[in-house]
């Protein structure tokens, strides 16, 4: 059973997403806010499986909430559903520990789809974002050096490329036919190399320095 918290100001959607999560087998919305703090005094104890978060949100915002929600438990899978799509607010959900982005408009199946692959390690995004990210933040790669340190091979920037652009790990292996332990034997060495111990600290990394 996989474990889902909400965290959404809106009465409507937050009671919108408890029904869907609820009423699908194999998953349980354990508990749901209306704002971080609210969410921020319980989630230690709850300890849930992924964190379904807004980023519009009365008082602390959605990004400062993801950054102690990971204080508090370095393990928690946070995805973030919101109608922002400002690439800038994007790339500071991924920096502060989010898994992956979809907008509210996402298609009850598929939101289903993602906080099950988050889960499993992947970084689902709206195509649409994924590619609206890495546009913009390629023409703002900064003038530096820094991207010649990571030597990373042509087959873990293939892998890095394919998470960037919001694929599962099942997908990049069956795009590149190899086996998903392969990919995961491969994301564990671009861990090491980019010095990162996350799939979203990695995402952001990529993007920022213009690795990929």
């Amino acid at each position: 059973m996989l474990k889902v918290v909400v965290v959404e100001d809106n009465d409507s959607i937050r009671e919108g997403l408890k029904i869907l999560i609820d009423g699908t087998e194999g998953y349980s919305c354990i508990e749901s806010f209306s704002d971080c703090e609210s969410m921020l005094k319980k989630i230690v104890k709850l300890k849930p499986d992924v964190l379904l978060m807004d980023l519009g949100l009365p008082g602390m915002s959605g990004v400062e909430g993801i950054k102690k929600a990971k204080a508090f438990l370095p393990e928690l899978t946070i995805l973030v559903l919101t109608v922002y799509e400002e690439n800038e607010l994007v790339f500071d959900a991924l920096c502060a520990g989010a898994s992956g982005y979809l907008v509210k408009k996402t298609p009850p199946s598929k939101l289903l789809e993602a906080i099950k692959e988050a889960h499993e390690g992947g970084a689902p995004m709206s195509s649409h974002i994924a590619r609206k990210v890495i546009d913009f933040f390629q023409t703002k790669k900064p003038v530096s050096l820094q991207k010649s340190v990571y030597t990373l091979t042509p087959r873990e920037k293939e892998i890095l490329t394919g998470l960037v652009e919001g694929h599962n790990f099942k997908f990049i292996a069956d795009s590149l036919y190899i086996s998903i332990e392969t990919v995961r034997f491969h994301f564990r060495n671009i861990y090491k190399k980019l010095h990162v111990h996350s799939q979203s600290e990695a995402v952001a990394k990529a993007i920022r320095e213009g690795i990929i």
